[in-house]
C-alpha cells in the first residue's frame, strides 16, 4: 500500500528485506492514519508530515530491517578502502603518465629505501656503549691475534675484525696500559687508550668504530677493514706510551723555557 494524497493505495510487492521494510512502513503510515482518521472503514484523511515520518522511523528502526548490515569492521574497512582509492586516484592523477607514473614513483622509492637499509644496516634497538667487548671466556691478546688470523684465513672478516680488536684492547691490558675491565666496550677502550697513546687517538677511535659496526650495526666488513686492525695492531706493540708525570713535566719545561 502507498499514501496518495492522503489516501492508503495498494503498492507492488518488493523482496527480501526491502519488501518487509515497505509494508512495515506503509503499515506503520496506516496505523497513524487510524489513529488521526477512526477507523478504516470512513473516508481516508491527510495526516500531517511530521507524525508520518515519526512512524516511518520507528519503523525503520526495527532491529529486522537492519540484520544484514554490514558490522562495524566492515564498514571500516570499507570506508579505509575508499579513502585509499580516492588517495591513488589523486597521486594518479598529479603524477605525469598517470597510474604508471605513480608505480614508477612508488618502485623507485622502495629501491631507495632498500639500499639505505644494505648501506646502513640494521637499526640499533639500543646503545653501542651498553655491550660489552668481550665475552665470559678471558683468552690472552696472542689467542685473539691467532683466532682473528685463522677467521681472516677462512675469509670470515667479520669474526677476524672482532677478534683482532680484543687482541689490541686485552694487549693494552696486558701491558698495564688500561686497567682489566671485563664489562668495558671497545670506545670506552680507544677512548682510554688515547690519552696514553694520543698518536693512535684516531686509528682507535675507527678500529672501535669497524667492532661496533659489524659486530651491533649489521655491517659487513672486508679485508681492507682487518688489515687496518691488524696493522694498528702491530703499531701498538712498538709504540711507547706518553705518561701523565711525563707530560706534565715536558709542558712545564716547555713553559719555563718560554718564561726565560
Amino acid at each position: 500500500m502507498s499514501l496518495t494524497g492522503g489516501v492508503l493505495t495498494a503498492a507492488p510487492a518488493l523482496p527480501g528485506t526491502a519488501g518487509s521494510a515497505a509494508r512495515g512502513l506503509l503499515g506503520a503510515v496506516h496505523t497513524t492514519v487510524l489513529a488521526a482518521g477512526g477507523s478504516g472503514d470512513e473516508p481516508p484523511v491527510t495526516i500531517p508530515r511530521d507524525p508520518a515520518r515519526e512512524a516511518a522511523r520507528r519503523e525503520l528502526s526495527k532491529r529486522m530491517y537492519h540484520e544484514n548490515d554490514p558490522s562495524l569492521l566492515q564498514r571500516a574497512l570499507n570506508a579505509f578502502w575508499d579513502w585509499l582509492g580516492r588517495l591513488l586516484d589523486t597521486a594518479a592523477s598529479a603524477t605525469p603518465g598517470g597510474m604508471f607514473g605513480l608505480l614508477v614513483v612508488v618502485l623507485f622509492a622502495v629501491a631507495v629505501l632498500a639500499a639505505l637499509w644494505w648501506r646502513l644496516g640494521t637499526p640499533r634497538r639500543q646503545p653501542v656503549s651498553a655491550a660489552t667487548l668481550f665475552d665470559d671466556r678471558p683468552r690472552s691478546a696472542a689467542e685473539h691475534r691467532a683466532a682473528g688470523e685463522a677467521h681472516a684465513a677462512q675469509g670470515h672478516w667479520n669474526q677476524a675484525v672482532q677478534e683482532r680488536m680484543r687482541a689490541i684492547v686485552r694487549s693494552l691490558e696486558e701491558r698495564a696500559l688500561l686497567d682489566v675491565r671485563p664489562g668495558r666496550t671497545a670506545d670506552e677502550a680507544a677512548a682510554e687508550a688515547g690519552r696514553t697513546l694520543p698518536s693512535h687517538t684516531d686509528r682507535l677511535r675507527s678500529a672501535a668504530r669497524e667492532f661496533d659496526d659489524v659486530t651491533y650495526g649489521g655491517r659487513r666488513a672486508g679485508k681492507q677493514s682487518y688489515q687496518r686492525i691488524a696493522e694498528l695492531d702491530r703499531d701498538l706493540e712498538r709504540s711507547r706510551p706518553v705518561l701523565a708525570n711525563s707530560a706534565a713535566g715536558t709542558a712545564h719545561n716547555s713553559r719555563q723555557g718560554a718564561a726565560e
